[in-house]
């Protein structure tokens, strides 16, 4: 079905913490949330798509120098050039065509910037998002019935040529997920139980701050626990996360963030056999389901450490996230000992479909072989980015997800009351009203018995059942970094 984008616009909210996030190099408390909205023609009939996401500093690049003010400038220019590129590419046969002139074209563009492919894939990532979406609601199809009829026009064959003469409904679900269990972050910062919280840090906002109280309020069986790099404080931490666990009676599985901490595979060795060495963590590391990005993505994917990996027998299941930059950075991930990699909306959604339609035919041709997708968080908030996010994951079949935009951001609180309200209504099995104890009143997530319901979100085109309007927020091109009010 021919397709052309018409124009776009983007705006950004800035959002606050209502708690720090600590992640790799950075402490988050604030970030600018853009939202990306197209005008797109198919076939004579015209729509507007959305797509959003928040500019998180030092998970694109990480580089240690730059100031967060270039890390956000730089994430702009990128979205800014695959606009233009899509704008640029006129009509194509199908949203796939399409979406591989944009990224073509991006990709030639990025040729002449210093800018590595995870980031220049990211604006296309934006653009990509908002044409689905427009597509699905000028065809009044959804997402999940798209990509089963391939009326995307996807062909796996050309990002996977081992899927050659498969389609995505061979691969995936037959309909899609009404659940998603909830994997929740433990930040390298985050309080393990409230008489851990200074009280000038406490936030009076009704909701959960600890961990501990993290895992009473909303029943969580699912963790990702980030890890530092350092033996003793790594173990000492794990052994405390433990024993609450286990305090608490929980049933429960985890993964292990090692947020590219390590520059080569023996010291990670050294740390994994020094944890496995504890008798007290035997029933704690029984219940791991994975390591993620343990190495820094400077050398993850070198012949170097593949070969290494492969000669370490005993090693546990690691996977990829940082490292998938390239469309062929999954493939070779599994080449080089990999059990697998994470799918995130921001990462690219076709990507994402070719991965796990992947990882499913290798589960099918070695089912005794360990393989591996998962989906991991950016920290992810309504009213765009977090349910387009869950709509993919329901379509492909991922039963659980690091989720953390509701636990380091209250609720739905930055947006105006008439769009908390519009979005309580269209998807209330993924939010609940919230009132603070101060009378505060706003949408938060609703995870209950450590999963959210998904079936609005899978009902709607794509993610959220409306377009709302970001005119109301700041145009990006009169956005300034100085209105973040960080230091």
């Amino acid at each position: 079905m021919p397709i052309r984008l018409l124009d776009f616009d983007l705006h950004i909210l800035n959002m606050h913490n209502r708690m720090p996030f600590r992640y790799g190099i950075v402490t988050m408390t604030a970030l600018p949330h853009l939202f990306l909205r197209a005008r797109v023609d198919v076939d004579g009939q015209q729509a507007d798509g959305i797509a959003a996401e928040g500019l998180a500093p030092k998970w694109f690049t990480k580089v240690p120098d730059s100031s967060t003010a270039q890390d956000i400038a730089e994430m702009l220019d990128v979205i800014q050039a695959a606009c233009r590129h899509a704008r640029e590419a006129g009509a194509a046969d199908s949203v796939f065509d399409l979406w591989q002139a944009v990224y073509r074209a991006q990709e030639t563009w990025a040729a002449d910037t210093d800018y590595p492919p995870l980031l220049w894939a990211f604006g296309v990532s934006l653009v990509e998002r908002a044409i689905i979406d427009g597509f699905c609601r000028a065809a009044g199809t959804t997402f999940a019935r798209a990509v089963r009829a391939n009326s995307l026009g996807m062909q796996l064959e050309s990002l996977r040529p081992e899927l050659a003469g498969q389609a995505p409904a061979d691969l995936l679900p037959a309909k899609p997920l009404d659940r998603v269990i909830v994997r929740h972050t433990v930040g390298l910062i985050d309080p393990l139980t409230d008489d851990e919280i200074p009280t000038g840090d406490l936030v009076d906002d009704g909701l959960p701050q600890s961990l501990d109280a993290s895992i009473q309020a909303y029943g969580l069986t699912h963790f990702k626990i980030k890890i530092g790099g350092d033996i003793d404080e790594d173990g000492a931490r794990l052994h405390r996360i433990a024993a609450l666990l286990d305090e608490r009676n929980v049933d429960y599985r985890h993964t292990l963030d090692g947020n590219e901490t390590y520059h080569n595979v023996d010291d990670f060795r050294a740390l994994w056999e020094g944890l496995t060495a504890e008798p007290s963590l035997r029933g704690f590391l029984q219940r791991l389901l994975f390591v993620e990005q343990p190495f820094h993505r400077d050398i993850a994917l070198s012949p170097e450490v593949g070969t290494a990996l492969l000669a370490w027998r005993e090693r546990p299941p690691i996977i990829i996230d940082e490292s998938d930059g390239e469309l062929s950075s999954a493939p070779t991930a599994l080449e080089n000992g990999y059990a697998g990699a994470s799918h995130k909306n921001c990462k690219g959604i076709f990507k994402g479909i070719a991965n796990t339609c992947l990882i499913r035919n290798r589960q099918r041709r070695q089912p005794d072989a360990l393989h591996i997708i998962s989906a991991e968080d950016l920290c992810n908030l309504g009213p765009v980015a977090l349910l387009e996010d869950l709509a993919v994951l329901a379509t492909l079949g991922i039963e659980h997800a690091e989720r953390n935009g509701h636990h380091y951001f209250a609720g739905l609180s930055m947006l105006p009351d008439d769009m908390q309200a519009q979005i309580l209504a269209a998807h209330g099995d993924l939010y609940k009203p919230h009132t603070t104890p101060s009378g505060q009143r706003f949408p938060t997530l609703a995870v209950e018995d450590g999963a959210v319901l998904v079936g609005s979100v899978t009902d709607a085109p794509f993610g959220p059942k409306t377009v709302p309007d970001p005119s109301r927020f700041t145009p990006a091109a009169e956005w300034e970094f100085a209105s973040l009010g960080l230091d």
